[in-house]
């Protein structure tokens, strides 16, 4: 029986994109397990027209993880000169870091954002390449007034306790009365990290 093929879905963008920036990019693309390879070189597999990418910029290598019948997939940066930021983490010369189920890639311009749809054949993989209209990683402007400017500061009220310096979780210290209901620690639960996007200039 013909094992189902990992799919990655990958979507595509640049600024310029009205150039011949992915001219050549496919709509679909079978590989084997080795390494594919993306660059603005001959020998790329995915090949992006832009002088600012080395001739293999990154590539995406396909593995087995130990437990797993899942192909699983790490990106790698094979470039010298530049970067690849991925999920909020840049990548220098050889470094690489392995995907989950949704990527934010960048890359000399370029926006990418890869959807891994695993399958559990060790022969092969797809690609499925869009190109979008739009921006795919969302970066917020900083804002250019204080909020907090605007908010009436108070005298503190005789008798109160001063600030405790470097408390994040109280402005003043916390009551010690019996009445009191106990605060969560920080290791409880699930951790949810919020992540923001860098500034504009600090996508590779």
């Amino acid at each position: 029986m013909e094992r189902p093929l990992t799919v990655l879905r990958m979507s595509l963008y640049h600024p310029t994109q009205g150039s011949a920036v992915f001219a050549t990019v496919p709509q679909r693309l079978q590989h084997d397990t080795s390494p594919l390879l993306v660059g603005r070189g001959l020998d790329a597999h995915l090949q992006l027209h832009l002088p600012r990418l080395s001739r293999q910029h990154l590539s995406l290598e396909p593995y087995r993880e130990k437990g797993s019948a899942l192909l699983a997939f790490n990106l790698k940066a094979l470039s010298r000169r530049g970067c690849v930021w991925v999920n909020g983490l840049v990548l220098r010369f050889l470094e690489q870091v392995p995907l989950s189920t949704i990527n934010r890639v960048a890359f000399a311009g370029i926006q990418m954002v890869v959807h891994v749809e695993g399958g559990t054949s060790l022969e092969a993989f797809v690609c499925c390449f869009h190109v979008s209209p739009s921006p795919l990683i969302y970066r917020p402007q900083a804002e250019e007034t204080d909020e907090w400017e605007d908010i009436p500061k108070e005298p503190p009220a005789p008798g109160s306790e001063p600030p405790v310096p470097g408390h994040l979780g109280f402005l003043y210290g916390p009551s010690s009365t019996a009445d009191s209901s106990p605060q969560p620690s920080i290791g409880g639960g699930t951790e949810i990290q919020l992540q923001r996007e860098p500034a504009d200039g600090a996508l590779c």
